[in-house]
């Protein structure tokens, strides 16, 4: 069994590279995040962003919540994303090392924007049972991740289908592109 990637991992990336991903800059992160706000609520009440890292959606969802908790296992990332949501005052960005620290309270939605394959099996059903009990009544979980092959833990499918399975939600909405798949479970 393939075990959950370490922060330094990710620490590493940022250290070689500040945006290793292109958040900022590609096409088609931007036309994955407008699929991605498209299928979620227009108001949200309270959010928590899992995998936030520069910040970039971060701050195009938080336009639509009245909070918003956004977090990351790097800091190097965080780091940009207080840079890039300082002017959020409803954003709160902090470092966690997810499933292992939760934050305590319920949200409206959760957003798992292409974090859960970097989790070991272990470690996503642990994430699905957590974002199980924190999940608000009608509330929403929103799954989005590459479909190409990779070398992490699990592909994007494997680890959507097991959080899926894992948090006996069933998806209300599943779109998959060439690249990416998007998956809205409600609570």
């Amino acid at each position: 069994m393939k075990r959950s990637l370490e922060p330094a991992y990710f620490e590493a990336l940022y250290a070689a590279n500040p945006d290793p991903w292109q958040f900022a800059t590609s096409e088609y992160e931007r036309e994955k995040y407008a699929a991605t706000l498209a299928a979620l609520p227009a108001r949200i009440g309270s959010a928590f962003e899992i995998g936030c890292s520069i910040g970039v959606l971060t701050r195009c969802l938080a336009k639509r919540c009245d909070t918003l908790l956004a977090a990351d296992v790097a800091e190097a990332a965080l780091a940009q994303a207080r840079q890039r949501c300082a002017d959020q005052p409803n954003v709160t960005i902090t470092r966690m090392q997810i499933p292992w620290e939760w934050p305590v309270g319920r949200f409206d939605v959760m957003l798992f924007s292409e974090v859960l394959y970097y989790l070991s099996s272990y470690d996503l059903a642990r994430t699905a049972n957590r974002a199980r009990s924190s999940i608000a009544a009608d509330g929403h979980i929103m799954l989005v991740h590459y479909t190409q092959p990779t070398d992490y833990p699990a592909s994007g499918d494997a680890a959507a289908d097991g959080f899926i399975s894992a948090s006996g939600f069933t998806p209300i909405l599943q779109r998959r592109e060439l690249q990416y798949r998007l998956d809205l479970l409600h609570a």
